[in-house]
């Protein structure tokens, strides 16, 4: 696993920066609305940028915004960056779409076999309406993870040992389409206008990812932080995020604005090979 010099963070902060102001540019255009979220929230409120260790940058729309987006995607400044998600890239696992910085490589450990476009990336995460009921939330949970674990069965079945990586071997039979039509149909539901909580199907719902909230808001967020916005300063930019940024950064990561232990502070992408356009690291396999 390859590990980045203080030199090298900040160059892929600040490609990852150049693709975030082309997405802003184009949904301020077109007035689609998103929200910076996770540690570019974060990042925004106790930094006024990038937390100095993060690697990455995290934007999320709900479900009606995240279509309208990726109709006028092609807008974007084709030398900077791409959009890309399954309907892009028929190779493409995830259950969300990334920016992708043009003329770059990127290539997490244990993923060198897949086929996808890869590139220094942005998380682009639709939100979807969730049932009202705490019961309905926990059985939606548990679908989304068996969902999202046939996604991964591809990286699995490579990576794991033992009876897991048969298990996952076994996920990996089922065909991917059949993933992306059963969250079309949960997707097909959701409104901005609806009274509905949200969350990103696949992928671990955001109150139990890095604190354990209360179970009746474990497995869902509130839809009115990703409604009511305002303008974050952020490496001397302006970005769109929640306005209210105390409660929804709390449920994240409880006291937010203490640094954490300097052992804990931590980039969290692991690489086993990037490309920037004008430097290497590691080794391409």
């Amino acid at each position: 696993m390859g590990e980045l010099t203080q030199q090298q963070l900040r160059k892929m902060q600040l490609l990852e920066l150049d693709m975030v102001k082309e997405l802003d540019r184009v949904c301020r255009k077109h007035n689609i609305f998103y929200s910076i979220d996770g540690g570019t929230l974060l990042g925004a409120v106790r930094h006024k940028g990038f937390i100095p260790w993060d690697d990455d940058m995290d934007i999320v729309m709900l479900r009606e915004e995240y279509e309208k987006f990726k109709k006028v995607a092609s807008e974007m400044n084709p030398d900077i960056c791409f959009f890309q998600d399954h309907s892009t890239d028929n190779d493409y696992l995830w259950g969300f779409g990334k920016l992708r910085r043009t003329g770059t490589t990127f290539i997490r450990v244990g993923q060198e076999h897949l086929k996808f476009k890869t590139g220094i990336g942005v998380d682009v995460m639709p939100l979807d309406d969730v049932p009202k009921t705490l019961i309905g939330q926990m059985g939606l949970d548990f679908y989304c993870f068996v969902l999202r674990k046939i996604l991964w069965s591809e990286v699995g079945k490579k990576t794991k040992k033992g009876l897991l990586r048969v298990w996952y071997s076994i996920l990996n039979t089922i065909p991917v389409e059949w993933v992306y039509g059963k969250v079309d149909k949960i997707s097909q539901k959701s409104r901005n206008d609806s009274p509905n909580r949200v969350r990103l199907l696949l992928y671990t719902a955001t109150g139990k990812l890095f604190k354990r909230n209360p179970l009746r808001i474990r497995y869902s967020m509130p839809k009115r932080w990703f409604t009511d916005l305002c303008d974050y300063e952020f490496e001397g930019c302006h970005f769109l995020g929640t306005r209210d940024y105390d409660e929804c950064l709390f449920y994240q990561y409880g006291d937010y604005m203490t640094l954490p232990p300097e052992d804990k502070r931590e980039s969290h992408i692991p690489f086993s090979y990037i490309n920037f356009g004008d430097e290497e690291l590691g080794e391409k396999k």
